[in-house]
């Protein structure tokens, strides 16, 4: 599946719901792996904030996002919506601080996508796979969410507020294609006790009957109703039994579950990938589903790391073993840190290092709990890197590499006898004068144990 953009600019107009200003919010087309963005054009330099998870400062009834002194919230149906069409890279420009709430669902958000229309664009869509069951539960509020392996994404909510006009409520969403028709449409609601809460923190500026589903779950006197009434600028409020406040009919029976599902495909976004997996949130919420993003984004980062691990087969006959190596690296024992090099290229290199108790480093290293000294660990990376440099020169055994310089060097597992450690080296930049700059990173097992920038230079000795 390729990534894809939208064909060019649309803007939306619309309040805020917490704020009740006026907002414009354009969607721009945006080029490969650029992710949503939010640019606040209404600050001075115009700053743009990453939709990302990291980047999130309240769930107070929503979802903010803050970069420096700028700020967007109430994002979760905007992102909601990208993720609906599959769209990939967008830049949004928005000129005040808050979304804008339109009819408090998405749909305003795919009509103005699908009227533009989407691109396709040349790489390739980068998803987060869940492989393994990855849980959150507040055992407080017995919030709980669930990712489980699946080839596409899905997602299932349960919500249970103890309301005898809610009840217990189930949606479902099996495919991503079903989201316009199923899940779009459907709207934020609140309970009408929560209103006044709300207002008296200074909420809801932009709130009204018409972007929201407001549900009656205790019949409040004439009095308090006159009351919120002025308070939200609208005429009386009669309410005469439990129910739904709003005039208008419910567009699914079950649409504040669906609701709580757009919002949870929202908040995920901030992942920053899309997911091939299932979801079943039990209660969920902003600030729920924002920990749960946390931890999988945790995992993703980690199985990106991975996804570049070199395989290692003994069975298969190296590039190089210990004798050949000999022939490119003036090292001999006990400073030859790699035994094999099994892959090599013009961007990259492989070495294998088999760890024996009998290393001679563990007599005075942590004897009696004996660990591969992490300098260690970088020299066997740059002698790996020094294969990669010296086989671009075609008299490598006149040539020697040196270190000019560590940067970022990570210590993440131990390295101990009996393990098998794998090398990879991939070239930063091109080689020029002899400068090479090389990513390092050490793995054992599925562990990635050190990792590293590394830059050497290559001189004649001979």
């Amino acid at each position: 599946m390729k990534q894809h953009t939208i064909k060019k600019p649309v803007s939306v107009k619309g309040i805020g719901l917490h704020t009740g200003r006026s907002v414009t919010m354009t969607f721009n087309p945006a080029p490969v792996n650029h992710g949503f963005k939010f640019q606040r054009i209404d600050l001075e330099s115009s700053p743009v904030i990453n939709a990302d998870v990291n980047k999130v400062i309240s769930t107070n009834r929503g979802t903010t996002i803050k970069s420096g002194e700028a700020q967007v919230s109430t994002i979760e149906h905007t992102l909601s919506a990208l993720i609906g069409l599959s769209i990939d890279n967008v830049l949004i420009e928005i000129d005040g601080p808050e979304s804008p709430i339109m009819d408090g669902s998405a749909k305003a958000f795919i009509e103005a996508l699908e009227q533009v229309g989407l691109e396709e664009q040349t790489a390739d869509r980068e998803y987060f796979e869940v492989v393994e069951p990855i849980s959150y539960r507040d055992e407080v509020t017995g919030t709980e969410l669930l990712a489980l392996p699946a080839d596409k994404f899905q997602v299932t909510t349960m919500i249970d507020f103890n309301s005898t006009v809610l009840g217990h409520q189930y949606a479902s969403l099996d495919d991503i294609s079903s989201y316009k028709e199923d899940i779009a449409p459907c709207r934020t609601f609140v309970f009408l006790h929560e209103l006044e809460q709300l207002l008296n923190q200074n909420l809801i500026k932009g709130g009204d009957l018409d972007n929201a589903i407001v549900i009656v779950d205790r019949v409040m006197s004439q009095v308090e109703l006159d009351e919120l009434a002025k308070r939200l600028g609208k005429p009386s409020i009669k309410v005469e039994k439990e129910g739904i406040l709003n005039t208008v009919d419910l567009r699914f029976e079950n649409e504040p579950a669906r609701h709580k599902l757009l919002d949870i495909i929202g908040d995920l976004a901030l992942i920053g990938k899309p997911i091939k997996g299932r979801i079943v949130a039990t209660k969920p919420g902003h600030t729920a589903n924002i920990e749960f993003a946390k931890i999988l984004k945790t995992h993703y980062q980690k199985q990106r790391k991975l996804r570049g691990k070199p395989k290692y087969d003994p069975n298969v006959e190296p590039l190089y073993d210990t004798v050949g190596i000999t022939k490119l690296l003036p090292h001999r024992f006990p400073f030859l840190l790699v035994d094999k090099i099994i892959e090599l290229s013009e961007t990259h290199v492989v070495g294998v290092k088999s760890v024996t108790f009998n290393e001679h480093f563990f007599q005075g290293h942590f004897p009696e709990n004996p660990v591969m000294p992490g300098v260690l660990q970088i020299e066997a990376m740059a002698q790996t890197g020094g294969i990669l440099a010296l086989s671009t020169v075609p008299d490598p055994q006149n040539w020697s590499t040196y270190f000019i310089k560590i940067d970022g060097a990570k210590f993440k597992n131990k390295v101990v006898p009996g393990d098998t450690v794998i090398f990879k080296m991939e070239l930063l930049a091109p080689i020029r004068r002899g400068i090479v700059q090389m990513q390092g990173t050490a793995y054992v097992g599925d562990k990635i144990v050190s990792e590293a920038e590394l830059t050497a230079q290559i001189l004649k000795t001979k």
